[in-house]
């Protein structure tokens, strides 16, 4: 149990003395006379003064980052997390804040309690731990934060989904907790089971963002490789509910990471695609299956259920900001047109025996996560759809050849989305473009979900088997801390293991 914050030994830390110059000083529109025009000359100028003070604003001082005592604190977590302790420190600082807020998945809450150590130590704010379970970066819970009284969040383990200017009345910081992995064991790997020439497409989650940049750059000479990128994900991310069409000529998609829920997002958006998985952990290869007919052919007998339903639900997901309450008003709206009655419920989680307690309700529509209704809405008695199934039953869309995984994408189908253009507040520019739905694509027909064994051939690859490995990285469990998952994820039918 950590000690409270009144029997830290540790003396506080003043705060910083040396900011940096305030914006206007360096803007030669702030050194312009009341109602003078400038010329045209003075706009770069301006524009990169600007820039300039904002990047000294936000520059963490070195004095700060060569603190030995800092270093030494931040030596108790692994050093091949990057949880950016200096960075938080110095944005603490900057802010002024009293009381943090921590949030992280649960295969990061065991060094919570450090990091709530060194922020207590360092900084002039009393640091408070959340939880509460955070299965991705849609859980983002400002509003929890802000009810404790925290006046300063630090969410840890995933991107920035949700806008630092969303959280109103409370700073934000977002860090991503960067992994750094044997890579050359990574590059081999790839170069041993791919001919030269091989297209492939790297992804991987947030933490091995900048492992898939580095193993695309070294391969790039040899291969024609891709990092995609769907917006307003950074390049080569995936997220369990959004992920890019890829071009048809793609030979192969290359996931870097473990488990297999965010893999089989891009592999529902690309399922004319073989997909490979490169476990950093166990330093295993593997060609991954999902069962796209099966899930395919279940969507559509739940779409067809919930098109004859008299009475709709409507879930609106409330575990952090999972559930987007335009996309509920916009299914309100069309309910209320097509003359259907519904009901509102809120749930932080949702589960088959919960939603059996409202037997009037014909069909429902959960604002959550839609890998709840694609990978369980089987273990449901009544159509479980997602908001683009709900748009399909209620004839706003047809059914597309190709399932798409958009749901937090700018360019999307529709208004049944959460950054679709229709739905951004007001003074926020629409995102604009056209969203790729390609003819369908040959299905992978026959296979099932799982693993296969690495012991076969594949057209654009040798036998596929790792290189001898040396001992993975740090773990302190013996695996790698998981990426968070909603309820509904599954492994899959088979575990992936060392090919011979």
């Amino acid at each position: 149990m950590r000690r409270p914050a009144a029997a830290l030994a540790w003396p506080r830390r003043p705060l910083g003395a040396r900011l940096p110059p305030p914006a206007a000083a360096a803007c030669p529109r702030a050194m312009a006379a009341p109602g003078s025009l400038r010329c045209a000359a003075t706009r770069p100028a301006a524009a990169a003064g600007r820039a300039a003070a904002r990047r000294a604003a936000t520059q963490v001082p070195e004095e700060l980052l060569s603190d030995p005592e800092l270093r030494e604190a931040a030596g108790a977590l692994p050093a091949n997390y990057n949880f950016e302790i200096p960075k938080t420190v110095w944005r603490i600082r900057q802010a002024g804040a009293k009381k943090v807020a921590l949030q992280m998945p649960e295969g990061l809450l065991m060094f919570a309690c450090t990091i709530a150590d060194i922020i207590e130590r360092f900084t002039e704010a009393e640091a408070v731990v959340m939880g509460d379970v955070t299965y991705g970066a849609c859980c983002v819970d400002d509003y929890t934060a802000r009810a404790l009284g925290a006046d300063f969040l630090v969410h840890y383990g995933h991107s920035c989904l949700i806008p630092i200017d969303a959280t109103q009345g409370l700073k934000m910081l977002y860090v991503f907790v960067d992994i750094k992995i044997d890579t050359s064991h990574f590059l081999e790997t790839l170069r041993f089971n791919f001919a030269p020439g091989a297209s492939l497409a790297l992804v991987s989650t947030i933490q091995f963002v900048s492992a898939v940049q580095a193993a695309a750059q070294e391969l790039r000479p040899q291969y024609r490789v891709c990092v995609p990128q769907c917006k307003p994900l950074s390049p080569g991310e995936i997220l369990g509910c959004t992920s890019p069409r890829l071009a048809q000529d793609t030979d192969a998609i290359v996931y870097l990471g473990d488990g297999r829920f965010h893999l089989e997002s891009i592999m529902i958006a690309n399922p004319g695609i073989p997909a490979y998985r490169y476990d950093p952990y166990s330093k295993v290869f593997s060609q991954e299956h999902y069962a796209h007919e099966r899930m395919r052919s279940a969507r559509q007998d739940a779409i067809r259920t919930a098109a004859r339903a008299r009475c709709w639900g409507l879930i609106l997901g409330t575990l952090g900001r999972q559930g987007s309450p335009r996309i509920l008003q916009h299914l309100e709206s069309r309910l209320r047109a097509l003359g259907r009655p519904f009901v509102r419920v809120l749930l932080s989680e949702i589960f088959p025996s919960k939603l059996q307690l409202f037997p009037g309700v014909d069909a429902w529509v959960q604002i959550a996560c839609p890998r709840l209704s694609i990978d369980w809405g089987e273990a449901f008695s009544k159509p479980l759809l997602t908001p683009y199934e709900a748009a399909v039953a209620l004839g706003d869309i047809e059914w597309q050849p190709t399932y798409p995984m958009d749901f937090y994408a700018s360019q999307s189908l529709g208004p049944w989305t959460a950054n679709h253009g229709a739905l951004q507040p007001p003074g926020r520019p629409p995102k604009v473009g056209t969203p790729r739905v390609a003819a369908s694509p040959p299905w992978v027909g026959g296979r099932t979900e799982g693993t296969t064994p690495c012991r076969r051939r594949h057209p654009v690859a040798s036998s596929l088997v790792s290189p001898s490995s040396s001992s993975p990285p740090f773990s302190p469990t013996g695996e790698a801390p998981h990426a968070p998952r909603p309820r509904g994820w599954r492994r899959g039918d088979a575990r992936p293991h060392r090919p011979r």
